[in-house]
């Protein structure tokens, strides 16, 4: 998306890449503005890394992820409007700076958690304070299931905004200490409904902390993995048809950016060829069939694909901090997925996740 906003090399992946290589070589200065502009208008949404790697073999996603860190180590990230949100999460807890004792008001009075349950339902910052249709929906969903789950007790920010952010030191604290306590309440399975959250403990977790996602100790679940499971299984009946042409768009977090973690190290030897032998994360592995699966188990329901889909999928530009730093950048991206789900003749947009929805809403609004 900010190749195609801006027009200008520097804002794609080739010319970061450019970038990154003055950079080591020291051509150009960490301290320029520009430089700091280019880095962070940038949703980090993996499309390059998905495109780059049908021809080239090596990690673009990480590269940028590393130069936000090296930036802030240089003391020119993260952006000036990406504070306020850090400080909110480092003070309260949660993005909104709201008190940690609201995070619970969400929960429908005739829903009633296990105090000891192998199901641990991670809420995540947006669907605990603020759209908490989505927390609501997701515990109705378990209860129809007659699946038992629990609640964390003072359930922390995920983090996910400060590591995206390039703040590694920060970040890496609230992964260890937020892992420290799902372990504690020794649940099986962690069940998110957030993309966001669901891609940080699964992968960004792993990855700061020098795991492989099958070492966290639990599964990392998305509500929309289990409930297709429970549908085909006859544990849940979608009984209400619903008369709607819809089309789904693929949150980046939930798909191409979403495959397990895996450490490797090692030498690039030729193209291709990895010493010791590694496999690379091409985002064909992200959660894609599932939501699907359950749109089109709704009678009535018809199911219509925008012409970039699966791990492809164009990103609707909130993540990042973007929407922080850059609204008119996020609100331009978000508006052109909503031109091309337009084109298909749908009825509604639909997806799993609350910061994509949010940028939807917004774009539409305005």
């Amino acid at each position: 998306p900010p190749w195609q906003y801006e027009g200008f090399d520097a804002y794609g992946v080739a010319g970061k890449c450019d970038i990154i290589d003055h950079l080591l070589s020291g051509n150009l200065d960490y301290s320029s503005p520009t430089l700091r502009e280019v880095v962070y208008k940038d949703p980090m949404c993996g499309s390059c890394d998905v495109a780059g790697k049908r021809d080239l073999d090596f990690e673009l996603q990480l590269m940028l992820e590393a130069l936000r860190v090296r930036m802030v180590e240089k003391g020119n990230g993260p952006m000036p409007e990406h504070l306020p949100v850090t400080e909110n999460i480092e003070k309260t807890g949660n993005r909104f700076g709201r008190k940690q004792s609201e995070r619970s008001n969400w929960l429908p009075k005739d829903i009633k958690p296990s105090i000891k349950a192998s199901v641990l339902y991670f809420v995540g910052c947006r669907a605990s304070l603020n759209d908490t249709k989505i927390s609501q929906s997701t515990v109705r969903v378990l209860a129809a299931a007659d699946v038992p789950f629990m609640l964390m007790e003072n359930e922390p920010c995920c983090g996910h905004f400060i590591y995206i952010t390039g703040q590694l030191t920060k970040a890496k604290k609230i992964a260890t200490e937020t892992l420290k306590l799902i372990r504690q309440t020794e649940a099986k399975t962690v069940v998110f409904s957030c993309a966001e959250c669901y891609k940080s403990i699964k992968v960004d977790y792993p990855k700061m902390l020098g795991l492989a996602t099958e070492e966290l100790g639990f599964e990392v679940k998305h509500i929309t993995e289990l409930a297709d499971v429970w549908i085909k299984e006859g544990r849940l009946n979608l009984a209400n048809p619903i008369d709607l042409k819809l089309t789904y768009h693929d949150p980046c977090n939930l798909g191409r950016l979403s495959e397990p973690w895996q450490p490797w190290q090692g030498l690039r030897k030729q193209w291709g060829i990895f010493d010791p032998p590694r496999t690379l994360r091409r985002g064909f592995n992200g959660v894609y069939e599932p939501p699907r699966n359950i749109l089109r188990a709704i009678r009535g329901v018809t199911l219509v694909e925008m012409i970039r889909h699966h791990e492809n999928a164009w990103c609707d530009g909130n993540d990042a901090g973007v929407n922080e730093a850059f609204p008119e950048f996020a609100a331009w991206t978000a508006r052109e997925r909503l031109r091309e789900a337009s084109l298909t003749g749908a009825e509604a947009i639909i997806s799993c996740c609350p910061g994509c929805k949010g940028a939807f809403l917004n774009a539409s609004q305005n």
